[in-house]
């Protein structure tokens, strides 16, 4: 087939790729969809008898970096096997490039859904107390996911967890000096505050670095059951607490927001409940959550301006007009939120 980017994939190379490597459905001719999604890398559906398989791989003009990240995924999908982290499972991989011309890999399709297709679905949508098992399983998530035993896993030199937190401002106020456009308010509060109030001590773990509602799937139908963490590209060995921060980016203080959020959080539990959940799961403290609240605003903010700065500078861009309206007032406010938490502490 020939994808809306121009890469030619052969389904019989394909199939013969699969058999090979033992992946189910053996010899059954291989139906390929592109699917939508997916910012870093380009995904094709791939069904095979009764069974149903996602191709990953970078698209035609990838650079060297976006290819190393897609092999730290691979690397990462290996040793999360046989975790009791949700995710898609590796069934196979090419790292070579030799097969397709690009390093890929295939995952088990997941039967579930994501929050963003359309919000909740049913019951979520209309049933509080059925929606409160979202929050407390994306949380749970979460702390599975940080007290892997990272090494055992094979996962030393992922990330450099040494020096994780003397690193963060100065690294990110560097990669936001490539690209600014604008003057942010609160921004140099939020990172002198950081730089004096970052913890002395803590428990490294494997991190997603972008974990919110937006990058997992859940199953259908209640109770609430987190089916898969997905989308990798920022995952390092690092502080697992921030990813539980950014999991909490829909709340203020206590209570979930009312609105300016991108999902509706009304019926989600206190923070205080999520906290002690995530704790009782993970063994680590989150006594200095506000922390990592602050850092997690400060550094979404800076984040998302990069592609804001994409699409109001001149010439042609790619990025959704929709997109940058939402991000002109939204990148803003995390930093001011950043400012205005560290502010109180």
């Amino acid at each position: 087939m020939t994808t809306a980017s121009g890469t030619q994939l052969d389904a019989g190379v394909i199939g013969r790729w699969l058999d090979a490597n033992g992946a189910p459905g053996g010899g059954a001719w291989p139906e390929l969809e592109q699917l939508s999604g997916g910012s870093q890398n380009t995904l094709y559906l791939i069904r095979r008898a009764d069974q149903r398989m996602v191709l990953r791989m970078p698209g035609p003009r990838a650079d060297a970096a976006r290819v190393d990240g897609l092999l730290r995924e691979i690397r990462l999908a290996r040793a999360l096997s046989g975790t009791d982290v949700p995710h898609a499972e590796l069934i196979a991989a090419d790292e070579t490039g030799s097969v397709l011309g690009m390093p890929f890999y295939v995952m088990a399709a997941i039967d579930g859904w994501s929050p963003m297709d359309r919000g909740w679905q049913a019951p979520f949508d209309t049933d509080p107390d059925a929606r409160r098992g979202l929050a407390f399983q994306l949380v749970e998530g979460a702390a599975k996911l940080g007290r892997v035993d990272w090494r055992a896993q094979g996962l030393d030199g992922f990330g450099r967890p040494e020096g994780f937190h003397e690193r963060q401002v100065d690294r990110w106020l560097r990669f936001l000096a490539v690209f600014q456009v604008r003057e942010l308010p609160g921004l140099q509060e939020a990172a002198d505050w950081l730089r004096r109030n970052r913890p002395a001590h803590y428990r490294p773990g494997v991190m997603h670095g972008d974990y919110q509602f937006a990058n997992v799937m859940f199953a259908h139908g209640a109770p609430a059951r987190l089916a898969a963490i997905v989308d990798w590209e920022m995952a390092t060995v690092g502080d697992p607490l921030l990813d539980l921060a950014w999991a909490l980016l829909g709340y203020d203080g206590e209570e979930p927001r009312a609105d300016g959020f991108y999902l509706d959080m009304r019926g989600m539990p206190r923070r205080s409940e999520l906290l002690a959940h995530y704790e009782a799961i993970s063994g680590l403290s989150t006594e200095n959550i506000d922390y990592y609240l602050v850092l997690a605003n400060w550094k979404l903010g800076i984040v998302l301006e990069k592609t804001y700065a994409a699409a109001v500078r001149p010439g042609p861009h790619e990025v959704d007009p929709k997109i940058t309206e939402t991000f002109a007032t939204m990148v803003p406010q995390l930093i001011a939120t950043a400012a205005e938490l560290a502010k109180a502490r």
